[in-house]
C-alpha cells in the first residue's frame, strides 16, 4: 500500500480524535457480551432476484416473500445470523421507507431466529452506484452488479459528509437498542481498490480517502451508543503483530469492540490467522469464507471455527443474480458456455435445493439442528 506520510497523520490524528470522543468496548464488556451469545453462524445475504443492496432494499424491488422464503431454509440449516448490506443512497433517497423496509426485514429474521450483522459500508466492485433499476447480469460474471458503498463521487467530496454521517447515525440511532441485530459491520474491505474489476476507474486516492473517514464512521456510529458491537473486518496483510498492520487495517482493529476477519484460503491459513488474532483477547468473528476451489469449504473450515468459537458466516447463500457462484477469474473469462466445474460460493440452487447435500448436513450438524 502507498499512501503518503501526511495522509497517514492526519488520519491517525483523526482516529485519536475519535476514540477521545467515544467508549470502545473493553476487553471485558466485547467477551461478555459474547459469552451471551450462541455460536454464531450463518451466510453473507441478498436474496436470489437481487443484483445487489439497491436492488434489495429499494421500494419497487423489496420482496418479503422471497426474503422469508430463503430464511426459511436458513432457520433448516440451524443458521442464527446474516451478514446484510445497506447503502447511504437508500437513506438520501427515502430515509422513513428504507427504515420501514429494514424493521420488516429485521422481523422477518427474528421470526426464524436470526440475528443480522448490519454492513454501514462497501469498498467492493462498483464505484459508481446508481439508484433507480438496476441493469441486468452480466452473463458469466461474478457479482457483476455489486455497488460500493459510498461511491467515488461521495467519496472525493467533503461536501457529503454530512450526508454520509446522517446515513450512519440515523441507520444506528434508529435500531441502536434493537436486540434483533447482533452487530454492526462498519465498513467491509475499506482498503480494497478492485483493481482486477474496476481499477481503472477507481479514485486514485481511495485509499488515503477511505482512511481519514474510517474512524469518524466509528465515532459517528458510536455516538448513538448502540448495544451491540461495532467491528470491521480485516482481509490482506500479516496480522501476526500490530505493528505489521497496514494503516487501514490498525484503524480497523484499534477501533473495533469485537474483531472480524475474511479468509477463502486453505485450513491451516484459516487457523493461523484465528491464532495471530487471539492475542488481542477480544471476541472473534469470520465474516467472509468458503471459495470451494480455493480450499476453503464448510468441511474444512467450519469444524476450526467451532473449535476455536469463532463466529462463521459464509460468503454467499442463495444462487442468484449475483452469480457468485462462478469464481472471481469470471471478470477475465465469463463463464457464457459451460458452468464452473466447481461452484464458488453459494449453499442453495433458487429452488432451495442444496449444492452439495453433505454440507448442508454438516452444517445441520455442527448447529445442532440434526
Amino acid at each position: 500500500m502507498r499512501i503518503s506520510a501526511l495522509i497517514i497523520t492526519i488520519a491517525l490524528a483523526v482516529s485519536a480524535a475519535a476514540q477521545g470522543n467515544s467508549s470502545r468496548w473493553s476487553e471485558s464488556q466485547a467477551n461478555d457480551w459474547y459469552k451471551r451469545q450462541p455460536w454464531l453462524v450463518g451466510s453473507n445475504f441478498l436474496p436470489a432476484n437481487a443484483i445487489n443492496e439497491l436492488e434489495m432494499w429499494q421500494a419497487e424491488t423489496f420482496d418479503p416473500q422471497q426474503i422469508e422464503k430463503e430464511l426459511v431454509w436458513a432457520e433448516g440449516l440451524g443458521m442464527n445470523t446474516m451478514r446484510v448490506f445497506l447503502h447511504d443512497l437508500l437513506w438520501q433517497q427515502d430515509a422513513p421507507g428504507f427504515q420501514k423496509r429494514l424493521d420488516t426485514f429485521l422481523a422477518i429474521a427474528s421470526r426464524h431466529h436470526i440475528r443480522p450483522l448490519l454492513v454501514l459500508f462497501d469498498s467492493c466492485w462498483d464505484p459508481y452506484p446508481k439508484l433507480g433499476p438496476q441493469h441486468p447480469p452480466i452473463p458469466g460474471v461474478h457479482n457483476s452488479g455489486w455497488v460500493q458503498s459510498p461511491g467515488a463521487k461521495a467519496l472525493e467530496d467533503p461536501a457529503q459528509e454530512p450526508r454520509l454521517r446522517a446515513y450512519v447515525e440515523g441507520v444506528v440511532g434508529a435500531f441502536a437498542k434493537d436486540d434483533r441485530i447482533v452487530g454492526w459491520d462498519i465498513w467491509n474491505e475499506p482498503s480494497n481498490t478492485n483493481a482486477g474489476a474496476y481499477g481503472k476507474i477507481e479514485l486514485k486516492d481511495k485509499e488515503g480517502r477511505v482512511l481519514a473517514l474510517l474512524p469518524k464512521v466509528f465515532a459517528w456510529a458510536r455516538s448513538m451508543h448502540p448495544t451491540q458491537p461495532l467491528t470491521s473486518g480485516l482481509w490482506i496483510g500479516d496480522w501476526s503483530l500490530p505493528e505489521k498492520l497496514d494503516p487501514i487495517g490498525r484503524v480497523q482493529l484499534e477501533q473495533s469492540d469485537v474483531i472480524s476477519f475474511h479468509n477463502y484460503s486453505w485450513p491451516e491459513d484459516f487457523e493461523q490467522h484465528i491464532k495471530w488474532l487471539e492475542q488481542y483477547h477480544r471476541p472473534i468473528l469470520c465474516t467472509e469464507y468458503m471459495a470451494r476451489p480455493m480450499g476453503s469449504t464448510f468441511d474444512t473450515i467450519l469444524p476450526i471455527a467451532k473449535k476455536y468459537n469463532i463466529a462463521a458466516i459464509n460468503w454467499g447463500f442463495v444462487a442468484g443474480k449475483s452469480q457468485t457462484y462462478l469464481p472471481w477469474d469470471s471478470w477475465e473469462k465469463p463463464y457464457v458456455l459451460r458452468p464452473p466445474p466447481v461452484w464458488f460460493h453459494e449453499i442453495f440452487h433458487a429452488d432451495g435445493t442444496p449444492y452439495r447435500q453433505r454440507e448442508a448436513e454438516l452444517i445441520r450438524q455442527l448447529t445442532g439442528k440434526q
